[in-house]
């Protein structure tokens, strides 16, 4: 059987495939599952005629997001014949082949799925599905998934402790899988509480805490915190981090002069609580500012991975701060 898996929360997706191979035969995993990476046509056309040995059913899956995006002109890289061919061979396809034609959208990637392709056209005819990530601010959706997501694991908490675990985590699924994870190997039997959450979930509040002083002109203290980060962290994990910060900081600032705190929010996929308190510690800091801080740890950042850099990392990133 074809499905066709698409969408930019990556964590369903692979939620969803790890269902089908849960259930082929485990003796055989190594010869019943594949993975194939945007295959050219020749390819794409072999794995589809697959024949499955005695082994039983075989899940093909085939990532195929190049397939998908880029200009309409190009289409999948398929000319009609080649289109024809694809059609006939997926009507054609063993049933003991499960292939999932899986287009997953990277975080921050540029990339778009193009639905006035043919080839997405074609593919949807077979058990589409789309998955699509829950904004931030969409915290009832998001507290009824972390929830449901318990439930699978054995966790027992209230929507107090959903509520909570949002809040400290954030939105990211996968992440908030994992931290359940842990919670679950912590809490064992009993529910779950607020003061489990606090003192075992991940939270970036040090390198948070750091940014909030560089934002606002704390260098000693900013400094002071950055020399704590870097016995836990490398200079480039921690300019990550800063890139994130000053970005949502300087949309905030520019969308603050025409738009309300709600609107910020859904404009730039961030909790509305989250939006409230980044606008009231930047109501002294100008945008100047932020965009030159920016600047600043950009060029630093390029010169230590091209290998420019003369100091050693941790004194450019420093410096970078100080200018």
């Amino acid at each position: 059987m074809i499905y066709f898996f698409y969408g930019d929360e990556e964590f369903n997706i692979s939620n969803e495939i790890k269902g089908f191979r849960d259930k082929l035969d485990k003796n055989f995993i190594e010869m019943s599952y594949r993975t194939c990476n945007n295959p050219k046509f020749p390819d794409l056309i072999a794995i589809l005629k697959s024949q499955p040995m005695m082994f039983g059913k075989m899940l093909v899956v085939i990532n195929c997001l190049n397939y998908l995006s880029g200009k309409k002109s190009e289409d999948s890289g398929f000319d009609d014949n080649q289109m024809k061919e694809l059609e006939q061979t997926l009507e054609n396809v063993n049933e003991n082949l499960d292939v999932i034609f899986c287009a997953k959208i990277p975080p921050d990637s540029q990339k778009k799925i193009d639905k006035r392709k043919k080839i997405f056209k074609l593919l949807s005819k077979y058990n589409p599905k789309e998955f699509l990530q829950l904004p931030s601010y969409k915290t009832e959706e998001l507290e009824n998934w972390i929830k449901k997501q318990a439930k699978t694991k054995d966790l027992k908490l209230s929507d107090e402790v959903a509520s909570t675990i949002l809040m400290q985590i954030g939105s990211n699924l996968r992440t908030l899988d994992s931290e359940l994870e842990k919670l679950k190997v912590y809490a064992k039997d009993t529910p779950v509480t607020k003061e489990m959450v606090k003192e075992i979930c991940t939270t970036g509040e040090d390198l948070f805490g750091f940014a909030d002083f560089l934002i606002s002109g704390k260098i000693g203290q900013a400094i002071e915190e950055y020399q704590k980060l870097l016995s836990k962290k490398h200079p480039l994990e921690i300019l990550s981090v800063l890139h994130t910060v000053l970005r949502n900081s300087i949309q905030i600032k520019i969308y603050s002069s025409k738009h309300n705190q709600d609107q910020i929010a859904k404009m730039i996929n961030m909790h509305p609580y989250r939006v409230k308190l980044e606008l009231q510690k930047l109501k002294n800091v100008s945008l100047s500012r932020l965009i030159a801080l920016k600047k600043n740890l950009t060029q630093a950042e390029f010169k230590i991975k091209n290998g420019l850099a003369i100091l050693e990392p941790e004194k450019e990133v420093e410096y970078a701060i100080l200018r």
